[in-house]
């Protein structure tokens, strides 16, 4: 089992784990969780996790667990790391997708907020509270339905209706909002307040980075304990792009693996916060006004960890790139009739990124790339 304390993104000042912990005391920014020493020998692990059934938590010595305690599961994780032969071999590249949509609620979301419900309902939380966009709303609800605690859901008013009736049929309160998920934060922050409910909003609680990491573990154990050459990730909050970037420097400080990922974050040109901040050479991202996008999941203006999103891009010689919601849309349908992958625009934008990517050299002929399929079409 792990034993952990949390580490403040911004100044790496770190306290003690404890219960109810949100963003740091010191700069009121994102807290990142920090594993001491597993018990087993590093070298043993990968055999360990092998041996485990085919869930996240099969890595339970990276993941939030003290001795003695079990997670929260509707069995997430262990999802395929798919060959796209016919779209990978034009472009020259080895072309991979982690096909998120066969988590149980559709959705890579799963993981963030399985790890996140988990330690808090193991330290005593039974009211939950959550902005979302889409996916991460209809999660919630579902974690907090098996582990029998109540969820408040805020989301944008035009949130495909798939995504609200899921939210209700897992018992969840549902608060739909005439805006975007900025607003939704503000409400469902004020809530919080006056009700005392956990707020599991995007990085103001440690958790969910450590779910949405288990992404990568599961691509590098895939791939025989080796690094891809890059990966595309389609980024809103963030969390899965920093879980992976922390996934990475975890496994090297264990000598399990050696070897970079470039990281590349990919949004809608309808809504580009840090794309902009990284052309502009900035370390954190200014809003964006008047979001507009297709791809529900991408349409953040301002992510809480921008600051560590462009950290990390900037680590692993990766880039930023936005993309038009036309773009992704065509994309999306070419990946689901030409490799039958139940791919969601967000998969779309990764494929149109990556052929923008090799068409300006930043991905080589011969790489090993990997795409991130975030969701389903079917889940709105």
């Amino acid at each position: 089992m792990s034993e952990f304390r949390l580490e403040c993104g911004a100044c790496d000042s770190v306290v003690e784990a404890k219960a109810g912990m949100t963003t740091s005391e010191c700069c009121d920014k994102p807290y990142l969780v920090r594993y001491m020493r597993p018990a087993r020998r590093p070298e043993a692990l990968p055999a360990a996790w092998a041996a485990r059934p085919a869930t996240m938590w099969r890595y339970r010595e990276l993941l939030p667990l003290r001795e003695g305690e079990e997670p929260v599961t509707l069995g997430e994780g262990g999802t395929p790391l798919l060959p796209l032969p016919r779209l990978g071999e034009p472009l020259g590249l080895d072309l991979l997708l982690k096909d998120e949509s066969r988590n149980p609620t559709g959705s890579f979301k799963d993981r963030g907020l399985g790890a996140a419900v988990t330690r808090a309902v193991l330290d005593g939380v039974t009211n939950f509270v959550i902005p979302s966009a889409g996916n991460a709303g209809a999660a919630l609800s579902a974690y907090a339905a098996r582990a029998g605690a109540n969820a408040r859901v805020y989301i944008p008013r035009d949130t495909p209706e798939g995504v609200s009736r899921r939210c209700r049929a897992y018992g969840a309160d549902l608060v739909e909002v005439d805006g975007l998920i900025t607003d939704c934060g503000r409400l469902a922050a004020a809530y919080s307040t006056e009700h005392g409910a956990f707020d599991l909003s995007t990085l103001r609680e440690p958790y969910r980075i450590e779910g949405k990491k288990t992404m990568m573990l599961e691509i590098v154990e895939a791939l025989g304990w080796s690094v891809p050459d890059a990966i595309v990730y389609p980024t809103g909050g963030g969390t899965g792009l920093i879980g992976a970037w922390k996934a990475l420097r975890e496994l090297r400080s264990l000598g399990i693996v050696d070897g970079e990922t470039r990281m590349y974050a990919v949004q809608s040109t309808g809504c580009a916060p840090i794309v902009r901040a990284w052309n502009e050479g900035r370390e954190t991202a200014l809003p964006w006004d008047d979001a507009e996008t297709e791809a529900w999941g991408l349409r953040v203006p301002k992510a809480l960890g921008d600051f560590l999103i462009l950290r990390a891009l900037k680590d692993t010689g990766g880039g930023a790139v936005a993309i038009p919601d036309a773009d992704m849309l065509e994309a999306m349908a070419e990946l689901t009739a030409s490799e039958g992958v139940d791919a969601a625009i967000e998969g779309g934008a990764v494929l149109a990124a990556a052929r923008v990517l090799r068409a300006s050299g930043d991905l080589r002929k011969g790489e090993r790339v990997v795409l991130f399929n975030t969701g389903g079409m079917l889940t709105y």
